[in-house]
């Protein structure tokens, strides 16, 4: 069977964190591939400067673009509304039957995995792969294979709040995104050089 990694989130923006932990799991598990599958997010949960699901799928697709193992994956996007994560891996497995899944979570997520819809259906459906992240117990009583991969405290809250203060990105997000970003002033950027 092929085996193919499954990584959600918003990407909102997409950083190096994102791809270090995808990449790290790839290599752990030899896996065939690794998608990234950004969310639907809401309209009205959006701000004025935030990125459209658009512009978050083109966002990991230039993060993504020099690895040939990673690949985007816009089931959740396309589909639109609220996604559960059973939901979309029962339609992921309806549609490959020859892929094992592995859904790589973060170990914020491996804390309330007893809160997930119907956890116990969807514990059979993947193998859940954790990455512990700073902060986090990362402990749960359901199957999670647990890959050791080296933790940083970085997230897309942290990098957007920098960018709206003019403060740098430089080496917390693929270049190729910064460049996207300050092109279509999201975040309540202003065009200037990574160097300032």
């Amino acid at each position: 069977m092929k085996k193919v990694g499954l990584l959600g989130g918003t990407f909102n923006p997409p950083h190096i964190g994102h791809l270090m932990m995808a990449n790290e799991v790839f290599h752990a598990l030899e896996l065939d591939e690794v998608r990234f599958l950004p969310n639907a997010l809401p309209p009205h949960k959006q701000a004025p400067h935030d990125a459209s699901d658009a512009k978050r799928l083109e966002m990991v697709e230039r993060a993504i673009q020099p690895y040939p193992h990673f690949r985007v994956e816009s089931y959740e996007v396309d589909k639109g509304g609220v996604s559960y994560s059973y939901n979309t891996l029962a339609a992921l497995c309806e549609r490959e039957p020859t892929v094992k899944f592995y859904f790589i979570i973060g170990g914020d997520m491996i804390d309330s995995l007893h809160t997930w819809y119907r956890i116990d259906e969807l514990v059979k459906l993947v193998q859940f792969v954790g990455v512990k992240r700073p902060g986090t117990e990362a402990r749960t009583e359901y199957p999670v294979l647990m890959v050791e991969v080296p933790q940083i405290d970085l997230s897309s809250t942290l990098i957007r709040e920098r960018l709206a203060t003019g403060r740098t990105v430089t080496f917390l997000l693929p270049e190729a995104v910064e460049t996207f970003i300050r092109e279509e002033g999201l975040y309540g950027t202003r065009t200037v050089s990574s160097s300032d």
